[in-house]
């Protein structure tokens, strides 16, 4: 009877078959949502004596990147990110695993100091702004993308570089300039500036060995849009105890990405005003006096 009963409940069985699609589906969903390796090569927008970019080398100017953040968006959300510094492996070309689907993956790279990362807004600022690259990079994953891509990041700075063609005074301690208008943050998915200054002041502590000399330079790194833009910047020199010694003006002075602005002119014991003419570095640059 144990024996009939047996053989009844095993006539009774159905065997469970699938089809190929869905044991690769039930492969996929036991691994989690399916993903591809990518290694981005990063390049840099470089010209003329500009060096390419290379495994641990990212230079322009003769000045080493220090910092590259890689923010992989799925779908308009942030699905992950990366900071990566010269000590790590895979600088200059990082890896990310990235799901299957429509991505954008942005790309910064600089040599800026005092970094603030804010990805709810989008945006990265820094106290002091610095060369900087940049790169908005689509790409669609499927199981048959090549996960080898060569990504060519582009300037997103401009620059201020005046030159005083004076000596600077014995008793000046300060250089002092203060744009009208001036962007100190980069909102990396719109790739435009973000929160512009307005009238802050930069100040240079003049070092005892500059005091003297003529055709001393000063600096000033910002974000800029390609497309031509302008404000005026207001110059001074001080005392230690806070008195000008000397000043000038640059009225409607023109910025882009990826271009200096260069004037030059006398600054201690002077007032004046900059005029605007022509030069040479990295695009075409703007050179003035006053």
């Amino acid at each position: 009877m144990a024996l009939a009963v047996g053989c009844v409940l095993t006539a009774c069985e159905k065997p469970v078959t699938f089809t190929e699609e869905e044991l690769e589906a039930a492969k996929e969903a036991a691994k989690g949502e399916p993903t591809k390796k990518f290694t981005f090569t990063l390049k840099g927008d470089f010209s003329d004596d500009w060096k390419p970019v290379t495994r641990g080398y990212m230079e322009a100017d003769g000045k080493a990147m220090t910092d590259i953040w890689v923010l992989d968006y799925k779908d308009g959300s942030l699905a992950q990110q990366r900071h990566l510094t010269q000590s790590d492996e895979d600088w200059a070309a990082p890896t990310l695993n990235l799901a299957y689907g429509s991505h954008h993956v942005y790309f910064i790279a600089s040599r800026g100091s005092g970094t603030m990362l804010n990805t709810d807004a989008h945006i990265i600022s820094f106290t002091k702004v610095l060369d900087t690259f940049y790169k908005d990079y689509a790409v669609d994953v499927v199981s048959t993308s090549n996960g080898n891509r060569a990504v060519t990041l582009d300037r997103v700075v401009t620059r201020l570089r005046l030159t005083f063609t004076d000596a600077i005074s014995d008793d000046a301690a300060t250089i002092n300039f203060a744009p009208h208008t001036w962007y100190y943050s980069w909102n990396y998915v719109d790739g435009v500036p973000a929160g512009a200054a307005t009238d802050q002041v930069v100040t240079i502590n003049i070092p005892t060995s500059e005091l003297g000399k003529t055709d001393v330079q000063a600096n000033l790194f910002g974000f800029s849009t390609a497309t031509e833009w302008q404000t005026d910047i207001a110059i001074n020199s001080r005392k230690a105890d806070n008195s000008v010694i000397g000043q000038a003006t640059i009225s409607a002075a023109p910025f882009k990405a990826n271009r200096i602005s260069e004037y030059s002119g006398p600054l201690f014991g002077s007032e004046g005003t900059l005029a605007l003419s022509l030069s040479t570095d990295w695009d075409t640059a703007y050179e003035g006096t006053w």
